[in-house]
């Protein structure tokens, strides 16, 4: 008799084991990220496999940034947490740190990019975490999330596969795009004037110079010589529009715009930029492909230059949100 409960028990046990490993597989991966522009890699790559949270949403400064209650109980959650890394979550670092040690978390821009292709700067930071702003660069990240989206659904791998290859074909697509489109502003006008250094990789990815008001941080108050400095090179340049950034107060911005009025040169506001967080979802600036359409429209738009159409890999996107591909 005991012998019999044994053995019922052992097949019970296995029986139990089994449907755990069928719901396990069945069940979407909870995948935690920090930024939108790494969520939508991991919702393209992982597509039905995945439930993606992103705990920074549109307008949040990653650099600021400090995890809540609610943070951390989205993290407890999480079957795995991936963030991009180089010091860009700032003080949310140390948590994802501690995080660390007791679930799989990855930093994923030091895991897919070689460093010796990334842009150093003369501060805390180091590496200049902005790697998103290069699309081509980016783009090196989707083989690392498929990776580690494998490594936690198995069973998901020719779907996560043959999504990241799709995904990494728009990005191509996308990367040659703004490269064609940058190239028609004029060379006396290309110069790309923010408000914090945040898009060093997208001025030597598409050949444009790139001056922010503000550092690489913005975690550093903008000072008076800062201001000034600026002022003294759009009037040097006769700079026609600069920009302001969804993430930044244009308080500084407007501040360079009015003493060089003072100095007889009229510089226009040229558009708002997606720099360290994409638009709300359900818009197309929610999306890491309209995050970088949007900016290249408004910088070319803005310096004079001329739109290129958009290439067939894109056009999907660009129906989905009713936007012309012949520009």
């Amino acid at each position: 008799m005991k012998r019999g409960i044994a053995i019922g028990g052992l097949a019970t046990t296995l029986i139990l084991g089994s449907a755990s490993a069928q719901a396990q597989q069945t069940t979407p991966l909870d995948v935690v990220v920090t930024i939108g522009m790494l969520a939508d890699v991991v919702e393209h790559v992982g597509g039905e496999c995945v439930d993606v949270t992103a705990l920074m949403g549109p307008g949040v400064d990653p650099h600021l940034y400090q995890a809540g209650a609610r943070d951390v109980y989205t993290l407890q959650k999480a079957d795995l947490i991936l963030y991009s890394g180089y010091s860009l979550e700032g003080q949310l670092g140390d948590v994802l740190a501690r995080f660390g040690e007791i679930k799989p978390t990855l930093a994923v821009a030091p895991a897919s990019i070689d460093k010796e292709t990334l842009i150093t700067v003369q501060d805390s930071y180091g590496i200049d975490p902005h790697l998103w702003m290069a699309v081509d660069l980016w783009a090196q990240t989707v083989p690392t999330v498929a990776d580690a989206l494998i490594e936690q659904r198995p069973g998901c791998e020719a779907a996560i596969r043959d999504n990241a290859e799709h995904y990494a074909a728009q990005l191509e697509a996308l990367h040659g795009w703004i490269e064609a489109s940058i190239a028609t502003i004029p060379d006396t006008q290309r110069i790309l004037v923010t408000a914090h250094d945040a898009f060093n990789y997208y001025g030597r990815a598409y050949g444009i110079e790139v001056a922010g008001i503000q550092g690489i941080s913005t975690e550093t108050e903008t000072g008076v010589a800062d201001i000034r400095n600026m002022v003294d090179v759009v009037v040097e340049r006769q700079v026609p529009a600069m920009f302001v950034e969804s993430t930044i107060n244009p308080r500084t911005v407007q501040a360079v715009i009015d003493a060089a009025r003072q100095r007889g040169h009229e510089i226009s506001i040229g558009g708002q930029l997606y720099s360290d967080a994409m638009d709300e979802a359900g818009t197309a600036g929610g999306t890491y492909v309209g995050m970088l359409y949007a900016n290249t429209r408004h910088i070319v738009e803005a310096l004079d230059g001329e739109l290129q159409p958009l290439p067939d890999a894109l056009q999907d996107w660009a129906e989905r949100w009713d936007i012309a591909t012949d520009q």
